[in-house]
């Protein structure tokens, strides 16, 4: 498997832990291992989408990089990536 898919199966694995830290934590909200999971993973996540933005461009509209370009319509689309 090629590092960019590595990252972006990293980026999905970090989105899928965090939903479900989001459901326990709707029933147990003041649980602190699960709040300090739910930071760790956000910080991972969120340092690997900017790993992944700078390296191979963006994946939401948003993350657009460019002043003079709107980069996000750039062939291939995100989930079309490989």
């Amino acid at each position: 498997m090629n590092e960019k898919r590595k990252l972006l199966n990293k980026i999905r694995q970090y989105d899928f832990t965090l939903k479900e830290l989001n459901l326990y934590l709707d029933t147990h909200p003041n649980c602190p291992r699960a709040l300090a999971m739910f930071r760790k993973y956000k910080q991972l996540r969120m340092n690997a989408v900017n790993e992944y933005v700078s390296r191979y461009g963006p994946l939401m509209p948003e993350q657009n990089n460019d002043a003079d370009h709107w980069d996000w319509i750039d062939d291939p689309w995100p989930w079309e990536r490989s």
